[in-house]
């Protein structure tokens, strides 16, 4: 005859503890912008608009400039102004244009952007065939306000 009292095990961890490991619901998480992308819709070389959602995440704290780094060319520096249109948009402006020639972005192309504080973006460029171009500095380590020239990062073939 069979005994009418069996020990039941748990499967898991963490049963019948009344603690979860599930996240908290995405209501009560924190509005974290670090990384957003932009495809050159319009001419490359002209303002370029970030997502309306990055400019509301800096909202009161506005910056006049941001620094661009292409990842893996180095620790340069490009200087781009921000514009903001006071309808809550945010472009990258004056200074974009040397940045774009020097990657050589182009129609179609996809800009990975994330922001890593103190007002700095580092760029991950997709090319047209939406491969990432890699790319790698000569060296210098100035800043572009140092210097009139366009260098530009070096993509190898």
């Amino acid at each position: 005859m069979a005994s009418t009292s069996r020990t039941r095990r748990g499967r898991g961890r963490g049963r019948g503890s009344g603690s979860s490991s599930l996240p908290p619901p995405p209501s009560t998480l924190p509005l974290i912008i670090e990384e957003f992308f932009i495809v050159v819709y319009e001419d490359p070389l002209v303002k370029k608009k970030l997502p309306n959602k990055f400019a509301d995440y800096l909202h009161g704290q506005e910056p006049a400039k941001v620094y661009l780094r292409a990842a893996d060319c180095g620790p340069r520096l490009w200087t781009v102004e921000v514009l903001f249109d006071g309808q809550g948009r945010m472009y990258l402006d004056k200074g974009w244009e040397k940045f774009a020639i020097a990657h050589g972005v182009d129609f179609g192309w996809f800009l990975h952007f994330k922001y890593e504080g103190d007002d700095v973006l580092t760029v991950k460029v997709f090319d047209g065939t939406m491969c990432r171009r890699y790319y790698y500095s000569d060296g210098e380590d100035t800043d572009d306000e140092s210097d009139d020239d366009v260098k530009p990062c070096i993509h190898p073939l």
